[in-house]
């Protein structure tokens, strides 16, 4: 089994309580990979504290290109968990030094961003994957597993609405509300959101975006939207998504909508309706079943698990860029035409028709 050398740069929540339990997780039986962190790097005294608490053996930094320029001959990859604002800097610095990169979402704030990340990988021939976890959520594997097996037929309309009571605080430490600071995160729940909405579209409606038409709003005096709606125009089908920061309650639902049935989901809830014809007319036969799926649990580390080993699949095949790559370009540039569209009442906006990789 091979074992891949981490450094990881941003020890906020989400390294903390997700990428780093799953790479000491990792090496059971069925891997393909092992990950041993050696190095961390943060500006925050008091998570390097906390690093240092988690991982005894690491080295630690305040500064990000210090531990490149000292450890780069002996790592294999480097993991961007810090805000959107850092993401593409992170990502550039680590390929330019012959590393792979494992980028937390969104992959950048603007497709002019993702592009040069996305040629860079390609020029230095290491890969950059993103986090794409909720793909991971046994639930959306359950799902899968149905679309594989043909029960509803090939799906023409999803919806995909994301309900939170507030928008994800950030580690006490440093900022606990950067999501809401634009010049941190780029955006708002679209920003946060966007990414895991549209790449569950793409795989369910096998296709690429061609427009959208969408609304945000925003609390009075806020920086970043807190609810966003959008139409999503696909060449099989059509999307339609609400994201929202001031809902009543935590949840997700998605529904999936084929020629013979349809596929509901609710948090960890699956209920199918199969549609079949008699002469009576049409009939359909529901069931519900339950997969545990830990929505509750942000940190969300047995995603974590699956995803990484995944990098480490498309590492191994000298995958630079692969489908989750372009899917992370595309949700961009879906994130910045659904802006666009906002900005301008609603508008519809195009977007490419594929992307150049």
């Amino acid at each position: 089994m091979r074992t891949l050398r981490c450094a990881v740069v941003g020890y906020g929540f989400i390294a903390s309580r997700g990428h780093v339990p799953a790479f000491l997780q990792s090496g059971a039986d069925g891997d393909a990979a092992r990950f041993e962190v050696v190095a961390v790097a943060d500006i925050t005294p008091a998570r390097l504290a906390l690093a240092a608490a988690a991982l005894p053996g690491a080295r630690l930094y305040a500064d990000y290109l210090e531990m490149l320029d000292r450890e780069a001959r002996g790592i294999d990859v480097v993991v961007a968990a810090v805000p959107p604002s850092l993401h593409a800097e992170v990502t550039r610095a680590a390929l330019a030094r012959g590393l792979h990169v494992l980028c937390e979402k969104p992959l950048a704030r603007s497709s002019e961003e993702a592009c040069g990340m996305i040629a860079q990988a390609q020029e230095a021939r290491r890969v950059l994957y993103p986090s794409h976890n909720y793909k991971h959520a046994p639930v959306v594997k359950a799902v899968r597993a149905l679309l594989d097996d043909d029960v509803i037929g090939e799906v023409c309309q999803v919806t995909l609405d994301t309900f939170r009571s507030t928008h994800a605080r950030g580690v006490a430490e440093w900022n606990p509300d950067w999501r809401r600071q634009r010049a941190f995160s780029g955006g708002g729940i679209g920003m946060d959101h966007g990414s895991h909405t549209f790449y569950l579209a793409f795989d369910w409606l096998k296709s690429a975006p061609r427009g959208v038409s969408a609304r945000t709003w925003s609390a009075p005096g806020e920086d970043t939207e807190d609810n966003l709606s959008c139409s999503v125009d696909f060449e099989h089908g059509v999307a339609t998504a609400h994201l929202s920061w001031t809902a009543g309650v935590r949840k997700v639902i998605y529904t999936l909508h084929g020629e013979r049935g349809a596929i509901r989901v609710e948090d960890d809830a699956v209920e199918l309706s199969v549609k079949t014809r008699t002469a009576e007319g049409d009939r359909w036969e529901q069931s519900q079943s339950l997969v545990s799926s830990a929505w509750m649990d942000a940190s969300h580390t047995a995603w974590f698990r699956a995803l990484h080993q995944q990098f480490a699949g498309a590492i191994a095949r000298d995958e630079f860029v692969g489908s989750e790559l372009r899917d992370s370009y595309r949700c961009v540039s879906l994130i910045e035409a659904a802006y666009a569209s906002a900005a301008d009442r609603g508008r519809e906006v195009s977007l490419p028709s594929r992307a150049a990789w």
